[in-house]
């Protein structure tokens, strides 16, 4: 790992990040870290300035950090099915609200919403697969096979391929760490060849779904090629899936190290969205992102050039006392703020998927605290080896009726 943010982390500037942040908050959010070669923003005012202002702080030079000059270990071709097409993630304006346009209405809070019937029966069915009389792996059996599933459905591909999916998507997530290897690249590959079939039974039998949609769309009078199309599957399925995980392991994690809030939920079952929302500041899943300046400029009075890289690092972001107040280090679930967070993102690239994390998060918590309104863990929790997301690869758990 190039650089450990990891809360519990004692590597940058000898102390805890958590720590780190706080000084950097108070003293210097425009701060320049020589050892990465980029600016850390750690204050929401400054990272939704550069969120807000698209052709400015460009996402063109990529969004990990492993993608800045001084930590890429080599450049890493993409797979050739692709023919080299960028992510949305990784667009400007014009082209990125083109592309956005294509599966917005697929994402809509109102088109969710007649989601939450099929995604309750899913939530239903993963805590049926559960053994209360033993311990259970929260992250593996209750945390991954919702988002999972719901996405692959909505893609149009089938939800019996989800140990596969889940193989490839973690590959992609582990760039996020160190860059490319040949490893990740044969997991993508594999990926787009899967999706590439896909799309071929697609087009001889169109469906309603993400596949179809894309295939019949068109910007201005142009069709999608099959490369834009296979990386546009590629981000969906891994930000369709990977931030809600962690957002349901991380959440469950912080209510059992809170069992008076934990049993708060179970009692009121209608403090649950506000607590989702409170989650999403807690765990803030995605870590950072980058952006590239693409002209001189200056950030809260500090100069920035063109061709400088700077760090939104989100976690950072929610713990500002400036928006949180003196309580901001603290979990609340009846926090009245909560919802100020920004762990979807700002301005342009704010999360096509919002609705979706919280629609899923909150149905699953509701059916948890039915069935089990306290759980407890019962061995070390394991986190994700990533400067991209915040995640639990482990958190084992009794859950007690």
């Amino acid at each position: 790992m190039l650089i450990d943010f990891a809360p519990d982390s004692a590597s940058f500037y000898g102390v805890s990040s958590e720590q780190a942040f706080a000084h950097l908050r108070a003293q210097d959010p425009v701060h320049w870290y020589e050892e990465g070669g980029f600016w850390c923003l750690t204050r929401q005012a400054e990272i939704r300035e550069v969120s807000r202002q698209p052709l400015v702080f460009s996402s063109r030079s990529g969004l990990q950090m492993w993608q800045i000059p001084m930590l890429r270990g080599r450049d890493a071709p993409t797979p050739a099915a692709t023919d080299g097409a960028a992510s949305i993630l990784e667009m400007d304006p014009p082209e990125h609200i083109g592309h956005r346009r294509l599966v917005t209405s697929a994402f809509k809070p109102k088109y969710i919403e007649q989601l939450e019937t099929r995604i309750r029966e899913i939530a239903r069915a993963t805590l049926d697969a559960c053994d209360p009389s033993a311990p259970v792996e929260l992250v593996e059996q209750i945390a991954v096979p919702l988002p999972m599933l719901v996405i692959a459905e909505m893609i149009g591909i089938p939800g019996t391929d989800r140990d596969r999916f889940r193989r490839w998507s973690d590959s992609i997530i582990e760039a996020g760490s160190g860059g490319m290897t040949d490893e990740i690249m044969a997991d993508m590959s594999e990926l787009f060849d899967y999706f590439t079939v896909s799309l071929a039974d697609h087009l001889d039998a169109p469906r309603d779904d993400i596949i179809t949609m894309l295939q019949q769309a068109e910007i201005d009078g142009e069709q999608l090629s099959e490369g834009e199309i296979l990386v546009f599957l590629m981000t969906l399925l891994v930000a369709g899936n990977e931030t809600t995980r962690n957002l349901i392991a991380g959440g469950a994690q912080v209510l059992a190290e809170h069992p008076e809030q934990q049993a708060m939920l179970a009692t009121d079952p209608s403090l649950i969205p506000n607590a989702v929302e409170e989650m999403l500041r807690w765990v803030s899943p995605v870590r950072s992102f980058i952006r590239c300046a693409r002209q001189d400029t200056t950030l809260a009075g500090t100069k920035i050039s063109e061709g400088d890289y700077v760090v939104m690092f989100y976690g950072s972001g929610n713990r500002d006392t400036d928006v949180f107040g003196d309580t901001a280090d603290e979990f609340d679930i009846t926090r009245s703020d909560a919802n100020r967070h920004i762990s979807f993102g700002f301005g342009e690239h704010l999360c096509l998927g919002a609705a979706l994390a919280r629609i899923e998060a909150r149905i699953m918590f509701e059916e948890l605290l039915v069935r089990w309104p306290r759980w407890t863990v019962t061995g070390p929790a394991e986190h994700l080896d990533s400067c991209l997301m915040n995640g639990l690869t482990q958190l084992p758990v009794i859950l007690e009726p």
